[in-house]
C-alpha cells in the first residue's frame, strides 16, 4: 500500500502515460473549445453594445431609404409618358418662335378671367 496517498497499487510514477494522438487529440479539442468560448464571448458583447446597435440599425434604415428612393424616381421615369414630354417641349418650341401670338392669348385668357370675376358681383 502506498502510504502517502492511501491507495493500493501503482504509484503516480507507473501510471501510464497516454499516447501521443490522445495529447495532441485533447489540445487540438482544448484550442477548439477557446475558439468557440471567443466567438460566443464577441457575440455576447455585440448584444450588449447597444450604440452599435443603434448605429447599425440607423445605417440600415438610411439604405433602404435611399433605394427605396431610387425605386420610387425609377418609377416615375417609367410612369410618365413620352408624349407627354414631348408635348411639352414641342409646347415650349411654339411659344419661342410665336411670342407675338402667345402674349396675345396670354391678354385674351386675363380678359376672360377677368371679366368672369366682375360679372359675378
Amino acid at each position: 500500500m502506498d502510504q502517502a496517498t492511501g491507495a493500493v497499487g501503482m504509484s503516480a510514477a507507473d501510471e501510464p502515460t497516454p499516447p501521443a494522438e490522445d495529447t495532441e487529440q485533447l489540445r487540438r479539442d482544448i484550442e477548439h473549445t477557446r475558439e468557440e468560448l471567443g466567438e460566443t464571448v464577441e457575440a455576447l458583447a455585440q448584444k450588449a453594445d447597444v450604440k452599435a446597435q443603434a448605429r447599425q440599425r440607423a445605417e440600415e434604415a438610411k439604405a433602404n431609404a435611399a433605394q427605396k428612393k431610387d425605386e420610387l424616381l425609377q418609377r416615375a421615369r417609367q410612369v410618365t409618358p413620352t408624349s407627354a414630354q414631348s408635348g411639352a417641349q414641342s409646347a415650349v418650341h411654339v411659344a419661342r418662335e410665336h411670342p407675338v401670338q402667345l402674349g396675345y392669348l396670354g391678354v385674351f385668357v386675363a380678359g376672360m378671367v377677368a371679366g368672369r370675376l366682375l360679372s359675378r358681383r
